[in-house]
């Protein structure tokens, strides 16, 4: 999932927007747009995080587990995973490995945000 991408969902959460947050952070209109073509610097990179309690790993893809998460959310969730994960085929064809990382992907957000939102 890329940078880009992680921010929409964690913008999505607050339910906002990124103009909203550009503005909130003191960045130009459109520059965390630009992300997918063009890096961050480190600074803008960890306001975003800091922003939003989560890490740069996390931002950046090095970890799919945010900062505020407890090691007891981090065995909930991949037990949850373990008990009902299954081989996946889509009309008779298995996916690819990267189409089942992406599958994994997905799932593992939904379960951090449902865990999330319980706290």
């Amino acid at each position: 999932m890329s940078l880009l991408v992680k921010v929409k969902d964690l913008v999505d959460e607050k339910k906002m927007t990124i103009a909203e947050l550009e503005r909130k952070l003191d960045f130009s209109q459109g520059s965390i747009s630009k992300w997918d073509k063009q890096s961050p610097s480190s600074e803008r990179l960890q306001k975003v995080a800091n922003y939003f309690s989560v890490s740069t790993d996390y931002l950046l893809g090095l970890t799919n587990v945010p900062q505020w998460a407890t090691p007891q959310d981090v065995l909930d969730i991949e037990r949850a995973l373990q008990l009902n994960s299954t081989i996946v085929a889509y009309d008779g064809i298995e996916l690819t490995d990267e189409e089942k990382e992406q599958v994994d992907a997905i799932i593992r957000g939904v379960l951090w945000k449902h865990l999330k939102n319980k706290k």
